[in-house]
C-alpha cells in the first residue's frame, strides 16, 4: 500500500478524535485504529514498534489523572477519594496539592488523557503500516535536502543495535569477551562509526536511486521573500486564531494567504531541482478507498460535531457519557475500511 495513503487514513482519524471528548466514541475509534494496525502490519522494525506507542497512550492517560488527583481543581461530582489537603506559600494562590478528589473532574481527567493518547496512537498507527523510507520518496523535490537528513536520521538507531552485534561477534573473535566498564567504552566508538556509516551509505544510495537533482541557477532571493511572507502571515493568522477580538475574516486570509505562497515557493523551488524516480510506487483503487475511509470518517465526526456539539463534546457527569452517538459506529465503521482493503499488503 502506498504510504501516503496510510497517513491520509490515520489523519482523518486524528481529526476525528480531536473533535470529541466523549469517552465511548473515543475508545470506539482507538479499538478501530488496534484492530487495523493489527491486520495490516508487516514485520519490519517500524512495525513492531507500534506496541510502544499503546504505552505511551496509557503512560499519558495515567499522568494525566495523576496531575489531577495532585493539582485538581475541579470540586463537581461526589467525592471518591478524599487525601489530605496540604497548603503552598502565600505567592501560590488557588493551588493546593491534594485534597478531595471529586468523581467527574476525575473523569473528565481520563477521557483528557485518552483523547490524547488516541491522537499518539493514531500517528503511530501510520508510522507502523506506512514504510518510512517508501514515504520519503514521495517528499516535493523542494523538500531533499530534508528527506536525506530524516533518512540518515530514521536509520542510525536501527543500526546501532545492528552494530552493537557485529563489533560484540569481532572482539569475541579477536578474544576480547571483557564485560568491563571499560570494555563497553573501547566498543563505543567503533559502534557509533559503523552505524552512522550504514546510514550514510543509505542516504546516498537512495541519493542515487531516486534523490538525484541538479539544481538549476537564479530564483533564491525571489524564494527567500516569499518564504517570509509565508512565515510572517502564518504567525499572524494564528495569533489571531488565539485572540478573540482579532476579526475571524481577516484571521483567515492570513492563513490562506500563508499557505498559499508556501505552496506556490515550494513548486518554483522543485522546479529548480531535477531528479529521477526510482521504481515510484503507484497509487491504485485500494489507495483511494484507504484514504477516503480515514476521510470520512474525520469529516462524519467532524459535521456530527458542529450539528450537536452535546453529543459528542458532553459535560462532565452529563448522561450524554454512556449513550453511545449513532455517528461513532459510522465513523468506526469507515475505520475499519482498510480490513479488506490493506489487511496483508505489507506481507
Amino acid at each position: 500500500v502506498h504510504p501516503v495513503a496510510w497517513w491520509a487514513w490515520a489523519l482523518g482519524l486524528a481529526v476525528a478524535v480531536s473533535r470529541t471528548t466523549h469517552p465511548l466514541v473515543l475508545a470506539l475509534l482507538l479499538a478501530a485504529v488496534v484492530l487495523v494496525v493489527a491486520a495490516c502490519r508487516d514485520d519490519s522494525p517500524w512495525a513492531r514498534a507500534f506496541p510502544g506507542y499503546l504505552v505511551l497512550g496509557a503512560v499519558i492517560v495515567a499522568v494525566r489523572v495523576g496531575f489531577y488527583v495532585l493539582l485538581g481543581v475541579d470540586g463537581a461530582g461526589p467525592v471518591v477519594l478524599e487525601l489530605p489537603a496540604i497548603a503552598l506559600p502565600g505567592w501560590v494562590r488557588g493551588v493546593e496539592l491534594l485534597g478531595p478528589v471529586h468523581a467527574w473532574g476525575l473523569l473528565d481527567a481520563a477521557v483528557g488523557g485518552l483523547r490524547l493518547a488516541a491522537l499518539v496512537v493514531c500517528f503511530g498507527a501510520a508510522n507502523a503500516l506506512a514504510n518510512p523510507k517508501r514515504a520519503l520518496r514521495c517528499l516535493p523535490a523542494s523538500l531533499h535536502h530534508l528527506g536525506t537528513a530524516v533518512v540518515v536520521a530514521v536509520t542510525v538507531t536501527p543500526q546501532l543495535v545492528g552494530a552493537v552485534a557485529r563489533v560484540r561477534r569481532a572482539q569475541r573473535l579477536r578474544g576480547l569477551t571483557g564485560r568491563s566498564p571499560r570494555a563497553a567504552a573501547a566498543r563505543l566508538v567503533p559502534v557509533l562509526q559503523d552505524a552512522l556509516d550504514h546510514a550514510l551509505a543509505l542516504a546516498a544510495s537512495m541519493d542515487s536511486r531516486g534523490y538525484a537533482r541538479t539544481a538549476t541557477p537564479g530564483g533564491r532571493r525571489g524564494l527567500g521573500a516569499a518564504l517570509v511572507v509565508a512565515l510572517g502571515a502564518a504567525a499572524l493568522g494564528t495569533y489571531g486564531l488565539l485572540d478573540a477580538a482579532a476579526p475571524r475574516p481577516l484571521t483567515l486570509a492570513l492563513l490562506a494567504l500563508g499557505a498559499a505562497v508556501a505552496a506556490e515557493a515550494s513548486v518554483v523551488a522543485g522546479r529548480r531541482v531535477r531528479r529521477t524516480r526510482y521504481r515510484p510506487d503507484p497509487w491504485r483503487a485500494r489507495e483511494s478507498v484507504i484514504a477516503a475511509g480515514g476521510a470520512a470518517a474525520g469529516l462524519a465526526v467532524a459535521l456530527a460535531a458542529a450539528a450537536d456539539p452535546a453529543a459528542l463534546v458532553p459535560a462532565g457527569g452529563s448522561p450524554l457519557w454512556w449513550q453511545l452517538p449513532p455517528v461513532a459506529v459510522l465513523a468506526a465503521a469507515l475505520a475499519l475500511v482498510p480490513l479488506p482493503a490493506g489487511a496483508g499488503a505489507g506481507r
